[in-house]
């Protein structure tokens, strides 16, 4: 039975400081590439999150464009509220919702992107339906998600991390969905691009890093589940910590982009 992360407040400031690094910032550089947005277009932003990418889509798009966020977690949408936007910016506006029932009209965006959102949905092909749905035909779609069994994560206990990285696979509903996604995404009708891989890669421990930050939300999580205890937890993250040079960690996300056939 999957037992999905809960996006609380303490959860939703760690991902805000996860994604302030540079791991991540040039993860929204080339979502933002491939969506290719133009000045006055609307979008709608599938799990905003704490909104970084929600505002600088705002910013591409421009005062005579239109951005539109949903997220289930209130702490994430009071996080992304706060997020200021560059002058000239399109406004933000953010609501609660998910992806498998989007509160929009039909054919009402012209991109729809969802970045790390999809893997913690149970019914793909529903929300790709509703992707469809309220995309105008010839609209874009983005949809960026990791593959957590391409985790490699340097340590001196393996089977201590296999236990970890085990009772972390939970907290998705789907840790490998990028290997169905581009036939998902074939059968909702989509004209799919082909698919790209944005490997993230940090050697040498430093805090300001994706997997730093990641680890503390997994050790958090895992504690006292599937077999591994609170302490284990904290010794699983304490090493990590300690490796200094010897500190390699990378995994794969595989970005897809697709259009909706006019």
């Amino acid at each position: 039975m999957t037992t999905m992360i809960d996006f609380d407040e303490d959860v939703s400031r760690r991902v805000e400081s996860v994604y302030t690094t540079q791991d991540v910032i040039e993860q929204r550089r080339v979502v933002r590439r491939t969506l290719a947005l133009r000045p006055g277009e609307r979008v709608l932003d599938i799990g905003v999150g704490p909104g970084f990418l929600a505002t600088e889509m705002a910013a591409e798009v421009g005062a005579g464009g239109q951005v539109y966020g949903i997220d289930p977690s209130e702490s994430m949408l009071a996080i992304a509220r706060t997020r200021p936007s560059p002058a000239g910016s399109a406004p933000l506006r953010l609501q609660p919702g998910n992806a498998n029932r989007l509160p929009y009209p039909d054919v009402t965006f012209d991109a729809v992107v969802s970045t790390q959102v999809f893997e913690y949905v149970e019914d793909i092909p529903g929300a790709l339906a509703e992707v469809w749905r309220v995309l105008r035909p010839g609209g874009r779609v983005v949809l960026l998600d990791t593959d957590w069994e391409t985790v490699v994560w340097h340590t001196t206990d393996r089977a201590r991390m296999r236990r970890v990285l085990a009772a972390w696979e939970p907290h998705l509903a789907d840790p490998y969905l990028p290997r169905i996604l581009l036939r998902s995404l074939e059968r909702a009708g989509f004209d799919p691009a082909p698919p790209q891989v944005l490997p993230l890669l940090n050697v040498g421990y430093q805090p300001a890093t994706y997997s730093a930050g990641v680890l503390e939300i997994i050790a958090g999580f895992v504690a006292d589940r599937d077999g591994v205890s609170a302490e284990e937890a904290r010794a699983w993250a304490d090493e990590l910590r300690s490796l200094g040079r010897d500190y390699f960690f990378s995994v794969n996300r595989y970005l897809f982009g697709a259009t909706r056939p006019a």
